[in-house]
Parts: C-alpha cells; sequence; structure tokens
C-alpha cells in the first residue's frame, strides 16, 4: 500500500519560479525511502508541500496517514525552554487543536518512544542544555508520536558527528524494521543514504532525475 501518492506536483514560490516540475512519486508502507540532490534542488521544498507547509502547488498529494516531521536543523530553535518531555508530548497534539489536554495514552505512548531514543532518563532536562545529537532524537521522537505509521525528516544529520550521524540512521532502519516504520527522508549523506534505504530519489532542478533502488543507483543507471 502506497500512504503517499504524488502525481504532477508542481510548485513555485514567488521569487523563485518552477521550484518543483511534475514531480510523480510513490511512498510504499514499511519503506525507508531517501532524497538525495545538490542543494537548491527543490528537496526540502517537496517535503514542505507533502506535510501541507507549502500551499498553492498544482498536482495531487494524496496521503493514507497522519505524518510525523522533523523540519532542517536550521528550523528549529536550539534554545527553545522546554524539556525533552513537553516537546515530545507535544508530538501528539493534532494540527488543527489549539487546546492542550494530554491523555493517558499520549503520555504512554511519549514514554514508550523516548526509552526507545534512550532519553527518558533525562526527559526533565531543558531542550536547551542538550547535544546535537540528543536534541535531534527528541525532535524525531516528536515526530514518532504524531503517528505510528510514517515519518518525515529533513536532513536530521546535518551538523552532527560522523558517529553520532550513524548511529541516527541505524535507529531509524532499526525502527523500520522492528516497527514497521514508514521513513521519507531529505538526506545530503549519499553514502549513508544508499546503505540504509530500500527507495533512492534524486531531485535535480526541481525534476525527478532518478527513482529506484540504491543498487542501480550506484550503477549510474535508471529504473
Amino acid at each position: 500500500m502506497n500512504l503517499i501518492e504524488i502525481k504532477g506536483l508542481a510548485f513555485s514560490y514567488p521569487t523563485k519560479k518552477d521550484t518543483l516540475k511534475n514531480i510523480n512519486i510513490d511512498v510504499k508502507e514499511g519503506s525507508f525511502t531517501c532524497i538525495v540532490g545538490e542543494n537548491g534542488s527543490g528537496k526540502s521544498t517537496l517535503l514542505k508541500c507533502i506535510v501541507g507547509l507549502n500551499s498553492g502547488y498544482t498536482g495531487e498529494i494524496k496521503k493514507q496517514e497522519r505524518i510525523g516531521y522533523l523540519p532542517q536543523k536550521t528550523e528549529i530553535q536550539s534554545n527553545f525552554p522546554a524539556s525533552i518531555e513537553e516537546i515530545v508530548l507535544s508530538g501528539t497534539i493534532p494540527n488543527n487543536v489549539r487546546s492542550i489536554f494530554y491523555k493517558k495514552e499520549d503520555k504512554e505512548k511519549a514514554k514508550e518512544v523516548m526509552q526507545e531514543l534512550e532519553i527518558y532518563e533525562i526527559r526533565k532536562k531543558c531542550f536547551a542544555d542538550l547535544s546535537g545529537g540528543q536534541q535531534q532524537r527528541v525532535m524525531i521522537a516528536r515526530a514518532m508520536c504524531a503517528t505510528d505509521k510514517i515519518i518525515v525528516l529533513d536532513e536530521p544529520t546535518n551538523g552532527l558527528d560522523p558517529n553520532i550521524a550513524r548511529q541516527i540512521y541505524e535507529m531509524l532502519y532499526k525502527f523500520k524494521e522492528e516497527k514497521k516504520l514508514t521513513i521519507l527522508m531529505v538526506s545530503h549523506d549519499i553514502d549513508r543514504a544508499l546503505n540504509y534505504s530500500d527507495t533512492v530519489i534524486e531531485i535535480k532542478d526541481g525534476k525527478v532525475a532518478y527513482y529506484g533502488t540504491p543498487s542501480k543507483y550506484k550503477q549510474g543507471g535508471a529504473e
């Protein structure tokens, strides 16, 4: 089953026309899909269209499930004055809900996810006091609290130590295998993207330049 289906997607910013042009892709349930490409190619713009942050596109985006989203690190306030627990719990709140009331199952879900990401023991710490790797774990946990099916991540390892980046990839792959979590991720780290993903999408000048398996991408082939 496809959790996301995109047909004929096109999008332009007021200052940049044809940022995305005729995008046709599917994201299958249980897949680990990495979107790669040069800076400015349209990767992050595509994610923002999928999660609903960019309106005014043409074409069609069908989504079967609520999506958990982790934006680029540059868009996250690293000095945000809230605890780990507060931030993770906020992921359970639907976007259209104004009041904050956490149900018992919300708190249980947040606890489970924090334990899986090994941040439960420090849940009372302030987000601003965490390392970059810990902050990304918190934001991944928040995204996972929004859904049991699919999370969308924009450069989750950008700026992190290579060992921490590897740990995050391994953790995401584990969730994909054990929890059947579908992962759609923009990545600048092509080597790791090819090693951990089962589907690769290359965006070039706003178009899909490649859409297929990592093995064929390594060979420079097309599918």
